[in-house]
């Protein structure tokens, strides 16, 4: 699965990031969950990121979102096909 990039403008500046299918879904589910846009979100994800690349945070957020959200689910091992 090839990682499909999108641009935003993030404090009047353009950057973009590429996310596999998955978490392009996974983060606009919890932008519609959190009641912000897409755009809001990356952008709040790039304020509190630390030394990471904008893309490695978003998923790293994702992580920690979703771990918070859903406790008690565990991670199965994923398909390996």
């Amino acid at each position: 699965m090839r990682p499909l990039k999108r641009s935003f403008n993030i404090k009047g500046h353009r950057t973009s990031i590429s996310l596999e299918a998955p978490f392009w879904d996974a983060l606009n589910e919890a932008a519609k969950s959190e009641g912000v846009s897409l755009a809001k979100l990356v952008e709040t994800i790039d304020a509190t990121r630390q030394a990471d690349g904008l893309s490695s945070a978003v998923r790293i957020w994702l992580l920690h979102y979703y771990r918070r959200t859903n406790p008690t689910r565990r991670y199965d091992g994923g398909s390996r096909d």
